[in-house]
């Protein structure tokens, strides 16, 4: 017998012929890296981006079966309008897209930007997907769900209202989608669903992501660590990719496994205890739905191997 000395990366994907994935933001970044793992490895995917033509772009460079599709999730318009568009099966759905640390400004509906795009958008996404998806939803969070300063839902005034700070919106979007995968979790394996719920953060990943950030100290800081801390994007996608095709229990959380999962290979992580609260998952939940006007729906059937 021959000992795997290896740690998990791409040429570990199963192969992916005649599935097809859904991955949000994939113009860039995490999201294109994610895109050309998928397709390599033989799915299908659809590039589901806000700018058409960068996504056109970013397509062109990818070895595989790709599509582009317009999708605002600051717009829940456009939500409506991706999802109603959608036919036939869905094995991935990967909610990649975000916005970090960005000065304060609201969604077409009024929702604060990094909420309404991160979680709310998402949320809408997936639920009206759900009839259609027969795997696996794959939302990415961060490591800022556990920022100093006890992060948490502020369920009196979700867009922050008078206390907007782009740290603390930021790191309640991403604990928010720790919670929605959660009490997604829960309600799928309530139905008898064989669809699972992951998560997984990309650690310290060098994207564009970080040149949005509102603060000109912030963004030095991070133009460092980008160049001596961070992986790159193809490194930064393995959490989201391995929470999208390992076997693992639903409501996992996927993060690197070194240097204080900053880097390295994916593995099974933590979370904060604000992360793990069922009861806050719930209570989410039914903001979410009040605030977009979108259920639950009976997902796809369980289906005999």
């Amino acid at each position: 017998m021959t000992t795997r000395t290896s740690k998990w990366n791409i040429s570990d994907i199963p192969d992916q012929s005649g599935r097809t994935a859904v991955v949000t933001g994939a113009n860039s970044g995490l999201g294109i890296a994610t895109v050309e793992a998928l397709a390599g490895a033989g799915a299908h995917v659809v590039l589901a981006v806000r700018d058409p033509k960068r996504g056109e772009a970013a397509a062109a460079g990818v070895n595989g079966s790709v599509e582009v599709r317009r999708l605002d999730l600051a717009d829940l318009a456009s939500v409506r309008e991706f999802a109603a568009a959608w036919s036939g099966d869905l094995d991935l759905l990967i909610n990649n897209a975000g916005v970090m640390n960005i000065p304060e400004s609201a969604t077409k509906d009024g929702f604060e930007m990094q909420f309404g795009t991160n979680h709310l958008g998402h949320f809408a996404l997936t639920n009206l997907l759900l009839p259609h998806i027969t795997d696996r939803v794959v939302t990415v969070s961060s490591g800022a769900h556990r920022m100093p300063g006890s992060p948490r839902i502020h369920f009196d005034n979700l867009n922050l209202t008078g206390e907007y700070t782009p740290m603390k919106a930021y790191s309640q979007s991403k604990l928010a989608n720790l919670l929605f995968t959660l009490e997604l979790q829960r309600r799928l394996t309530e139905t008898g669903s064989a669809v699972r719920a992951t998560s997984a953060h990309p650690g310290w990943a060098a994207t564009n992501l970080q040149s949005h950030d509102g603060s000109v100290l912030r963004r030095a800081f991070l133009r460092v660590g980008n160049r001596f801390v961070a992986q790159d994007n193809r490194a930064g996608a393995l959490p989201t990719l391995y929470a999208a095709v390992q076997d693992l229990p639903g409501a996992s959380y996927v993060g690197p496994d070194s240097l204080g999962e900053m880097r390295g290979a994916p593995t099974l992580v933590g979370r904060s205890s604000a992360a793990s609260d069922p009861v806050a998952a719930r209570r989410l939940w039914t903001a979410s739905e009040e605030l977009t006007g979108v259920t639950f729906p009976r997902p796809a059937p369980l289906t005999a191997a």
